[in-house]
């Protein structure tokens, strides 16, 4: 599901299985993090100076393609631990600008690979957020360090609890990412940013790249990745996730106890 192009020295990443919102399973993470593997190689030969990731269809990505996954056996360490941290670490530390593109649904995974890329371009109807309550899980992908370090306490608290949608509007004005822009114009825009970006002064992008990366760092983005993965580990065992997990894959409302 994942596609790589380049040209003009920008790599181009796509996110290509729209009929599931570009939901991310254990293949789809393999298949992406080798993606960034080549553009890496392509940019230590100086063939790609820019990276753009996208999603086809009505969404970015809805997050974890939990459609078969079974709560009683879910590996929820190995997946988050094992394959989504390392890919976004992995993102992050790519010598050149990134630019994401968000628009539909950028929930759980899909946000965290926004977190990880340098510039985010949003559409109006982009959807942000965190409606993990509805599964019995908490947010994940560097969701909490995104949100209170930019939301503060309570805001993020009222999302996670309400699981209201941010538009990409208001994710913008509350300085979650970098632009908005219509729905029909987003990755035109992306797109003439990243080929600009393609041929400025690189070394220099790399350099406050590096600085910026340096700050979030001590805020502590990555270890409290790994609070996250272990938080949703231990929720693994409750009956709450569960019953989360059947619900939706019965297309249904949860009914949730509470209890552990």
């Amino acid at each position: 599901m994942i596609e790589l192009t380049v040209a003009d020295g920008v790599a181009e990443i796509t996110l290509n299985a729209p009929e599931k919102l570009n939901a991310l399973d254990e293949q789809a993470l393999d298949e992406l993090a080798a993606a960034y593997g080549e553009a890496e190689r392509l940019v230590a030969s100086g063939d790609v100076r820019a990276l753009v990731l996208r999603g086809e269809g009505r969404a970015f990505c809805a997050g974890r393609d939990i459609s078969g996954v079974d709560p009683r056996e879910d590996d929820v360490l190995g997946y988050l631990g094992g394959r989504v941290q390392p890919l976004l670490e992995r993102m992050a530390a790519i010598p050149v600008p990134t630019f994401a593109i968000a628009h539909g649904a950028c929930l759980g995974v899909g946000l965290g690979l926004l977190v990880a890329s340098d510039i985010v371009y949003v559409a109006d109807t982009a959807k942000i957020g965190s409606p993990f309550a509805n599964l019995g899980a908490t947010l994940d992908s560097g969701g909490h360090a995104l949100f209170v370090e930019r939301l503060g306490a309570h805001r993020t608290m009222d999302l996670i609890v309400t699981g209201r949608l941010m538009s990409g509007a208001e994710a913008v004005a509350a300085g979650l990412f970098s632009q908005v822009f219509p729905a029909d114009e987003v990755t035109d825009a992306a797109r003439s940013a990243a080929r600009a970006a393609a041929t400025g002064a690189t070394q220099a992008f790399v350099a406050s790249k590096a600085l910026v990366a340096s700050l979030r760092d001590r805020l502590g983005l990555w270890a409290s990745m790994a609070d996250e993965n272990r938080a949703q580990a231990a929720l693994c065992d409750t009956d709450d996730y569960r019953e989360g997990f059947a619900a939706f894959q019965e297309k249904r409302r949860p009914v949730f106890t509470g209890r552990g």
